[in-house]
């Protein structure tokens, strides 16, 4: 089968690829619709990761069952299903304690499984999930990154009727808008440079929007927000967002980190001890596919919205990642591989 695979920094090639043996328990998924991350992104542009073990990426994906294993009982040929990437041991101390998002020897499609930049995927059953009929094959595809922004906002301390600032309006950018103003935020306050995705977030739920470069951010939301807002969350990764971020938390909020960051920050302690703000980090999710799928499904939150470009697999370096490297008026891109 044709199958993205990457060999290093800004090294993304179309080859063909061996398809997993369909093994016990496990099904064979035509995909339709495949997003480019965020975290693809970082090992474009920065080099593989070290958790890495083989090259077909690809972890955002949906499509359809063409042929089941022995021994599965939740899936059938014809379904139409999302696939969640990540496979915890389900035995490691961080297992057994509920936290299967940070196993110590979890694998993952798109990582260690061949993903969703192929033709096909084999994944476990437990790893598929029907989408309802009136909710689209793309739309499966965003059910990964919603997972994202949701288990953040989840895990965070807003409460209805809260403050929020969310630095970042890329895709989870976008989705945390809409899920923070789902858990009951009544002031959302966006920092972003690009004014095509400002424009997006105010469309999405936001009630202000900051173009940093021309603003003081930190002046700004202090300002409106009598003092700082309760939540900030991070969907950017740099040094500015994080600075600007922990700055605009009001004493005893929350400076959430959803980004990964390919370089380290500075920081001065004192600004919590002076204030007794945390800062905590989110990390994927914690079986959250279902209740995203009826959010998506519902249109509580609007993962169309998102959804910037679709492109043919054989693009996907020029008209993917590259166009993601240069162009901010993109968001989510989107490989539909019957192009």
């Amino acid at each position: 089968m044709k199958a993205a695979k990457i060999y290093g920094a800004r090294d993304i090639r179309i080859e063909e690829a061996e398809l997993p043996s369909l093994e016990k328990g496990m099904v064979k998924v035509k995909v339709e619709y495949a997003g480019i991350c965020g975290s693809d992104m970082h090992e474009y542009l920065a080099g593989i990761y070290p958790v890495r073990t083989q090259p077909v990426l690809g972890h955002e994906f949906s499509g359809v069952v063409v042929e089941v294993g022995d021994e599965v009982t939740n899936a059938k040929v014809g379904d139409r299903v999302a696939v969640e990437p990540l496979i915890p041991c389900g035995k490691c101390d961080n297992c057994q304690r509920g936290f299967v998002n940070l196993c110590t020897n979890r694998q993952g499609y798109g990582y260690s499984i061949s993903g969703g930049f192929a033709e096909y995927a084999v994944v476990k059953q437990e790893n598929v999930f029907h989408l309802p009929e009136n909710m689209s094959l793309e739309l499966g595809a965003l059910v990964e990154p919603t997972a994202v922004a949701v288990h953040a906002v989840r895990q965070s301390q807003l409460k209805l009727g809260d403050s929020a600032a969310i630095f970042g309006a890329g895709p989870i950018g976008l989705l945390l808008v809409q899920a923070v103003k789902a858990a009951g935020a009544s002031e959302i306050y966006v920092v972003e440079v690009a004014e095509e995705r400002r424009q997006k977030a105010l469309e999405l739920g936001a009630t202000h929007v900051i173009n940093p470069i021309d603003t003081d951010t930190v002046a700004f939301i202090r300002e409106k927000s009598n003092g700082g807002v309760n939540v900030a969350y991070d969907a950017a990764g740099v040094q500015a967002t994080f600075t600007s971020g922990v700055s605009v938390v009001r004493p005893g909020g929350e400076f959430k980190i959803v980004s990964v960051w390919e370089k380290p920050v500075n920081f001065d302690p004192n600004m919590i001890v002076r204030t007794e703000a945390k800062i905590s980090g989110s990390y994927a999710y914690i079986r959250l596919f279902p209740e995203v799928i009826r959010l998506l499904a519902s249109g509580i939150i609007d993962g169309d919205a998102v959804i910037t470009s679709k492109i043919a697999l054989d693009d996907i370096v020029e008209k993917g990642f590259e166009t993601l490297a240069h162009d901010r008026s993109q968001c989510k891109i989107l490989v539909d591989m019957s192009l």
